[in-house]
């Protein structure tokens, strides 16, 4: 077992977090979302054709915050990096991180047309560990 503790601790046991992407003007945007971790990379499922999914391939840039259901910013944010999900399989390891911490709630709120973002902390490519 691993002694390494997660730079996403604050976050774990929270069930919203405000994700905040940037406009090429530099201006944050922030959402509330459901997420998980899986293996130390967070994971957050979206409309594929959001807002946030556009801001995200122009740049990914993003910080992630604890927050309430209507997004009140309740923690300290972590800066990352963020990219949208190709991988089947690791589409199918977010699905199972989400369904794991959120159960049949995902199952009854979340649409087919959906896309997972991968985030990472940090500006560069490093992963979240």
């Amino acid at each position: 077992m691993s002694s390494q503790i997660s730079p996403f601790e604050p976050l774990l046991k929270e069930n919203y977090a405000s994700l905040t992407t940037f406009r090429k003007s530099g201006v944050g945007v922030a959402t509330p979302t459901w997420f998980a971790e899986s293996n130390g990379i967070i994971y957050i499922y979206t409309d594929a054709d959001s807002g946030k999914v556009k801001r995200i391939r122009n740049s990914g840039r993003v910080t992630l915050a604890t927050c309430t259901a209507i997004g009140k910013v309740t923690g300290e944010a972590i800066e990352g990096k963020a990219r949208i999900v190709g991988d089947q399989q690791e589409i199918e390891r977010a699905e199972a991180a989400l369904m794991k911490k959120y159960g049949l709630r995902r199952r009854l709120l979340y649409r087919l047309r959906r896309i997972a973002i991968r985030l990472r902390r940090g500006v560069s490519e490093s992963i979240w560990r």
